[in-house]
């Protein structure tokens, strides 16, 4: 393979493994209130009961 065929696949790699490892870094950056996150609670048992509810229908 030629120089230019290795250092445009290097390149590619390195431009591979940055975008994944930003992606990874700004994936634990989304902080939610603890206001929202009790209304997210409060929903999820909520549809867990209506769930709950409908498979004793059956």
């Amino acid at each position: 393979m030629p120089l230019e065929g290795w250092i445009f696949l290097i390149v590619a790699l390195i431009l591979i493994v940055g975008g994944l490892m930003f992606l990874r870094n700004s994936a634990r950056s989304m902080p939610i209130s603890e206001d929202k996150m009790e209304r997210i609670r409060k929903r999820k048992a909520e549809m867990e009961a209506k769930d709950q509810a409908e498979e004793e229908k059956w």
